[in-house]
């Protein structure tokens, strides 16, 4: 059975922090917080033909020709100036 549990005087950074992966992740504050202790508290080793199909997946879903070799190249060096 779920346990409740409050959480008293979180920094506001950290608070912000949670905020936004909520709203990333199409979260509500407590389910995020809930995932992020999951993920620090149970870890739980991806085998690599689960990291293949889910690159697989993430592949599928993009656009025929949004990435050219050149666009890449380009996105790689701006975040090296």
């Amino acid at each position: 059975m779920p346990t409740t549990l409050t959480l008293k005087g979180i920094p506001d950074d950290i608070y912000a922090q949670l905020k936004a992966a909520a709203e990333l992740h199409h979260r509500s504050l407590n389910s995020e917080a809930i995932a992020c202790l999951e993920g620090v508290l149970l870890p739980r080793r991806v085998s690599a033909s689960e990291r293949l199909l889910k690159a697989r997946e993430l592949r599928a879903g993009l656009k025929i020709g949004a990435f050219t070799p050149a666009g890449i190249d380009q996105a790689k060096q701006q975040g090296r100036k």
